[in-house]
């Protein structure tokens, strides 16, 4: 399959100060442009790690990071330049939310790219408004809910608008309605054109969001490929200490005769609509 990639790591190793083992592995994965890819792995598996590299925050002590198939120098310019294409999401908003109101907040880095003040406003309303932030504009952070704090730290990446969104556990300790907003959002980031990868433990979330998968363990990369493909290798994922979501498991449990020629459904919905025709059928 040919595709474009947004960033590309060639046998990439880091090892972190006082540790015995290394972090990557002489990682070899791309990210592809466009798509809304997940990465899984246990703790310790190398995603936020991962992470940092794409953003220059880390850089590898052996092997490159590509970005449009140009190994990155790490000179002052070029970084620059990559942050400006490629965003980080932490996992905790209260890493990256720094001053007193969202609005505030999501119109701080603008400010550093000398774009004037009417500019500044309009790019501000329109990620607020897409995100469903307008009416939290002027409320204290601190008075947030984790969910709305979570899409606070998310405007502010994507006011800069970058090419590139990678979030670590954007839906971790969320209850349903936050996760939903989150997704949503996600979503119509991704239909204007951004790539969007998150790092994830939730299996289940993998399967029904993604198009694209990467699996690491150790540092290194197992396996890449569509939800299908990565889901139909059951034994692999166990073989690392991964389950398979749910409805996944549900599916290929089914005998062979009622699944054959068929996609696997990634939503309960779809589900639902197999269980259904098999029924009448």
């Amino acid at each position: 399959m040919d595709m474009e990639y947004s960033l590309a790591f060639d046998g990439v190793v880091f090892h972190y100060p006082d540790t015995k083992e290394a972090a990557l592995r002489e990682l070899t994965v791309s990210i592809p442009k466009g798509r809304k890819t997940a990465v899984l792995g246990h703790n310790g598996s190398g995603k936020s790690t991962l992470f940092l590299h794409a953003v220059g925050i880390l850089r590898p002590q052996k092997g490159t990071v590509q970005q449009g198939g140009r190994t990155l120098s790490y000179a002052k310019k070029e970084l620059a330049a990559l942050r400006r294409s490629v965003g980080l999401v932490f996992q905790d908003p209260e890493q990256q939310l720094i001053l007193s109101t969202p609005l505030e907040d999501v119109s701080f880095g603008l400010r550093g790219t000398g774009m004037d003040e009417a500019a500044i406003a309009e790019r501000c309303r329109s990620v607020m408004e897409l995100l469903n932030l307008t009416e939290l504009s002027d409320k204290p952070v601190h008075q947030l809910s984790l969910g709305q704090k979570k899409r606070t730290a998310l405007a502010g990446v994507m006011a800069m608008e970058p090419e590139l969104i990678l979030l670590d556990e954007p839906t971790s300790y969320l209850d349903p309605l936050s996760e939903t907003q989150m997704l949503q959002g996600l979503d119509l980031i991704h239909e204007k054109g951004t790539t969007v990868v998150m790092a994830t433990h939730d299996m289940n979330l993998a399967y029904r969001w993604a198009d694209w998968i990467i699996v690491l363990d150790q540092g290194r990369c197992r396996a890449e490929g569509t939800p299908e493909e990565i889901f139909a290798g059951a034994e692999e994922l166990q073989a690392i200490g991964l389950g398979l979501p749910l409805l996944a498991d549900l599916w290929y449990s089914l005998p062979a005769r009622h699944t054959a020629g068929q996609p696997p459904p990634r939503t309960a919905e779809d589900f639902k609509a197999v269980l259904t025709r098999l029924l009448n059928s």
